[in-house]
């Protein structure tokens, strides 16, 4: 019973701030185009499905290309630089540079520069979430036992197979990690490059909605279109959280009694 209400407590606090919120809304009589109370805003989610469902396909397919694509090349160059620190110290900067230049300031840049609507939105969200990747990736590859190491020459491996045998497997909580950061901020930079192309008209995603919705004083298909956002990046860390333990369960003391 207690596992049972501890599973359940974040679902029913959901619930009472829900039915708070629309009992608010009744008795404060507030507008519908000012703050619409759950029940108008599901009433909108199923109403308006066939016109969300497209573009919650298009930011859902940028933000998981970006996604992919930050994991794999995140990876490839934490390698790279955790194998030769003249590596690091050319490339680590030009990472650091891109994480620190907010994509609100370049997202315009990029949209007016590349012609293709989704590719500009793709590399927005690609720069958003390549740092941690880099960051978390090189750090692991950084904290193997310096004695694993040396036991690895003693035995004449050379360096690419320590990497691949020791230092990639020690640095996979690290990396997963990166990856669970990456996936939240893969959907923040394609929901923000959205957010700008829709403002000049270009049609997208979620994005677009939300401000094509604001125009209109359609509050309730606004808010629908922030659920399916929120449930986006819910499901995501979900999914990264569950890959995590699937792959350390078995050996790494952050994983170890979590759960199947």
């Amino acid at each position: 019973m207690r596992r049972a209400l501890e599973a359940a407590a974040p679902g029913l606090f959901i619930l009472a701030l829900l039915i708070v919120w629309e009992i608010a809304v009744r008795l404060g009589q507030v507008p519908a185009f000012i703050l619409p109370g759950p029940l108008a805003i599901g009433a909108a989610l199923v109403r308006d499905f066939p016109i969300l469902l497209p573009s919650l396909i298009f930011t859902v397919g940028v933000t998981v290309t970006a996604f992919l694509i930050a994991a794999a090349l995140g990876l490839l160059l934490a390698t790279l630089m955790a194998s030769s620190r003249w590596m690091e110290r050319m490339l680590y900067p030009v990472a650091v540079v891109l994480q620190v230049t907010p994509i609100v300031a370049i997202a315009p840049l990029i949209i007016i520069w590349v012609h293709d609507t989704r590719l500009s939105l793709l590399i927005c969200a690609w720069l958003v979430a390549f740092f941690p990747v880099v960051a978390n990736a090189t750090a692991g590859l950084r904290s193997t036992d310096p004695n694993l190491v040396s036991l690895f020459r003693l035995y004449g491996a050379s360096r690419w197979q320590t990497m691949l045998w020791l230092k990639l497997p020690a640095a996979s909580p690290y990396y997963l990690a990166g990856l669970r950061i990456a996936g939240g901020l893969s959907l923040i930079g394609a929901v923000v490059a959205e957010f700008v192309a829709g403002t000049g008209g270009t049609r997208s995603g979620l994005a677009f909605v939300i401000v094509e919705s604001g125009y209109r004083l359609n509050m309730a298909r606004m808010f629908a279109a922030l659920f399916l956002i929120s449930l986006t990046g819910i499901l995501m860390y979900a999914l990264l959280s569950r890959l995590t333990r699937l792959v350390l369960r078995h050996w790494h003391e952050s994983a170890i009694g979590s759960g199947g």
